[in-house]
C-alpha cells in the first residue's frame, strides 16, 4: 500500500521502534466484523444458529469476527434484524461507554449507525436515544438502521452540535462523541479514505473535532460521561484534543477505562485514554477516552408534547389492535405527524425547532382505508405479539422471494399476516383473494 510519507512520519514518531510491525499490518488482509442484535437474539443463541464460522471479538460480548470470503448481508437473517455488520475497532466504544438502563444518551455524529444500534441494545428499550448527524441524507442510514433492528426508544435527528446545544443544555447522562477525523485506521480496508488524507488533514479536523466536544459538554449533566473516540492515529485529533479540552473544562476529568489485550495507553502522558492499533489486535484501529463531568446542579429542561389522534383515528388502530396484535399501545405517547403514528419514548424533549428524522417508534399510517401498519412496527414485533403469522423455515425458497417483493401463494388468514423466519420478524404481508400481497419496504428489498 502506497502511504503518504508526512503520515508514516507521524506514525514512525509516535510508534518508534514498533513503526515497521504496524506498516507490514498494511500488507494483511483487514478484518470483518458483526454484531449479534441482543434486542432480538442472545449472542450464544446467535453463535448456534448462524450460517456462518464465527469467532468471537476480545472486547465485546455479542461481536464476532467473520470470514472474508462470506456475505452476511446477503441472508434472510441480515434482514430479519439478527446482526448489524460493523468493523471490529468500532465496537470498542459503544462497548466501553458506561450505559444504564433508563439513561438519556445522545450519538453526536451518529451516521450511519453502528454505534447508536450498539446503545440502543444496551438500553434494553428503557431511557432515550437521540441519533444525531449534521447531514440529513447521511442519517436517513441511521433510521433504517434502527428500524431494521427493532429499536423502539430512539428519535433520529440532523442539526449542527452548536444549535443543539441552545435546545439541550445539560440533558443526557451520557454522549458518544464519534467525532469525524482523517480516517487513517481505516486506509486498509477502504483505499478512498487513503487518497482523501492530505498533509493538513489531521489540523482540518481537529478544528471540527474541537468545537464538536466543546457542544457535548454543554449538553452533559452533571456527573455524566462523554466518551470521545475516533478512527485515526493522529495525536493531533486525539490526545492534543483530549488535552486541550480537559485544561478548558476543569469540571471534566478522565476516566479510567479497562483494558483488554491489545489496547494499548494513549501517548503524551494521556495513558487514560486507549489506542488500538492494528498490529496489536484484529481490527482497523481506534482512539477512545472517556470523560466524566464532577457532580452539579440539574438544569430544567422542556418535553416533548404529544399530538393525540383524533376519534376515527382513535377507533383505526384500536380495530387494527384488535384483530392483528397481542399488545395495545400506550395512547398517552402516541403522536400523530401528518397521518403517522408514532409512539414517543418517555422524557422525548422538546424538538419543535429541530430537524427530526425519526420521531420514535414509527408504528403506522392513517388513511381512508383505515390503519396501515409500518415496516418499523413489523421489524420490531415479537413472534408471540402478533396474531396472524406466516414462518417460513430458513431454507424456504419462498423467504427470499418475499423479500424481493413478490406475492405469495399461502394458507393463510385474510387480513394482515406478519412473515417471519425461523420465528423472526421479517416484515407484513396481507391475504387477499388466494394471494398473500407483499407489504414489504420498497427501500429494503433483496436486491
Amino acid at each position: 500500500m502506497n502511504l503518504p510519507e508526512e503520515f508514516k512520519n507521524n506514525i514512525k514518531e509516535i510508534l518508534k521502534e514498533e513503526f515497521d510491525e504496524f506498516i507490514n499490518s498494511y500488507n494483511k488482509p483487514h478484518f470483518q466484523g458483526l454484531r449479534a442484535n441482543a434486542l432480538k437474539i442472545s449472542a450464544p443463541s446467535f453463535y448456534e444458529m448462524a450460517p456462518f464460522n464465527l469467532k468471537l471479538i476480545p472486547w465485546t460480548n455479542n461481536g464476532f469476527y467473520y470470514d472474508n470470503n462470506i456475505q452476511p448481508a446477503k441472508h434472510p437473517f441480515y434482514y430479519a434484524g439478527l446482526y448489524y455488520i460493523q468493523e471490529p475497532s468500532a465496537m470498542a466504544p459503544g462497548t466501553i461507554i458506561p450505559i444504564n438502563y433508563g439513561d438519556k444518551v445522545l450519538d453526536l455524529c451518529a451516521a450511519p449507525g453502528g454505534k447508536t444500534t450498539q446503545i440502543a441494545e444496551r438500553l434494553n428499550g428503557t431511557g432515550l436515544l437521540v441519533s444525531n448527524d449534521i447531514s440529513a441524507s447521511r442519517a436517513k442510514a441511521i433510521v433504517k438502521n434502527i428500524e431494521i433492528l427493532g429499536i423502539k426508544n430512539a428519535i433520529v435527528i440532523s442539526e449542527n452540535p452548536e444549535k443543539l446545544k441552545q435546545y439541550f443544555e445539560g440533558f443526557f447522562d451520557k454522549i458518544l462523541v464519534d467525532a469525524p477525523c482523517s480516517g487513517e485506521g481505516m486506509f486498509r480496508k477502504d483505499s478512498s479514505m487513503l487518497k482523501c488524507w492530505n498533509s493538513d488533514s489531521n489540523k482540518e479536523y481537529a478544528s471540527i473535532q474541537r468545537e464538536i466536544l466543546k457542544s457535548a459538554a454543554a449538553m452533559l449533566k452533571p456527573g455524566g460521561y462523554i466518551l470521545y473516540s475516533t478512527c485515526t492515529f493522529s495525536e493531533i485529533e486525539n490526545e492534543k484534543i483530549i488535552l486541550e479540552f480537559l485544561k478548558d473544562n476543569s469540571s471534566f476529568k478522565l476516566s479510567e477505562i479497562n483494558a483488554y489485550k491489545g489496547f494499548e495507553n494513549g501517548v503524551l502522558g494521556l495513558s487514560g485514554a486507549k489506542r488500538l492499533w492494528p498490529h496489536k489486535l484484529e481490527g482497523e484501529g481506534h482512539f477512545i477516552a472517556l470523560l466524566k463531568k464532577e457532580a452539579g446542579e440539574i438544569t430544567k429542561n422542556k418535553y416533548y408534547k404529544c399530538i393525540p389522534m383524533n376519534k376515527n383515528q382513535s377507533i383505526m388502530l384500536e380495530q387494527f389492535e384488535k384483530e392483528n396484535l397481542k399488545i395495545t399501545f400506550e395512547r398517552d405517547q402516541i403522536t400523530v405527524i401528518e397521518d403517522r403514528a408514532y409512539l414517543i419514548p418517555k422524557d422525548m424533549p422538546d424538538t419543535k425547532k429541530i430537524r427530526v428524522l425519526r420521531s420514535g417508534w414509527h408504528i403506522g399510517s392513517f388513511s381512508k382505508h383505515g390503519f396501515e401498519p409500518s415496516q418499523a412496527l413489523a421489524s420490531a414485533l415479537k413472534k408471540e405479539e402478533a396474531k396472524n403469522i406466516v414462518d417460513f423455515a430458513i431454507e424456504d425458497q419462498r423467504v427470499v422471494r418475499y423479500l424481493k417483493g413478490e406475492s405469495l401463494d399461502v394458507e393463510a388468514n385474510k387480513g394482515y399476516q406478519l412473515v417471519c423466519v425461523e420465528g423472526f420478524s421479517l416484515g407484513w404481508a396481507k391475504k387477499t383473494g388466494n394471494l398473500l400481497k407483499n407489504k414489504y419496504s420498497s427501500g429494503w428489498r433483496w436486491q
